[in-house]
């Protein structure tokens, strides 16, 4: 079943049970589908452009989150986490900081990496291969840490 599918389907569920923030949040991500289909680009829509767009989705509400916090209106902060909960659903599972690290070791192995200096050639290819299963920034920090001799 294709994000699509899925969406549309999960659509007619949260309409049918009343889930007000569950039904916006999948017509946020609807919207987003849709504008991505008439954009006319050229391009289909694949697993890799949804973990794209999801991803982009996911990563505002954590940045509205933190300003939500910072200034100090909780309950705007608690919406986005429940839609950025719903949001995650679509998402690939994402690795704990442990099988990243365990990741990137293998890659920076792979591509030679041992030192600061290395880090363009490491952190490129660690976002390639773990890109829409963990955070960029964690990823970076923990490539940085490895990298540092930490």
């Amino acid at each position: 079943m294709s994000l699509n599918e899925k969406i549309n389907q999960d659509l007619k569920d949260s309409m049918r049970s009343g889930d007000k923030i569950r039904l916006e949040t999948i017509r946020s991500i609807r919207a987003l589908i849709l504008e991505f289909e008439k954009s006319g680009s050229g391009k289909e829509l694949n697993s890799e452009e949804e973990i794209k767009m999801l991803t982009t989705a996911a990563k505002k509400r954590k940045e509205s989150i933190e300003q939500f916090r910072n200034g100090g209106r909780n309950e705007l902060a608690e919406k986005e986490e429940a839609e950025l909960k719903i949001i995650e659903e679509y998402l690939p599972k994402q690795l704990s900081l442990d099988e990243i690290l365990e990741e990137v070791k293998k890659i920076a192995s792979d591509v030679g990496a041992k030192a600061k200096e290395d880090f363009p050639k490491l952190m490129p290819a660690a976002a390639k291969a773990l890109k829409g299963r963990a955070d960029g920034k964690i990823v970076k920090e923990i490539v940085e840490k490895l990298l540092s001799g930490n």
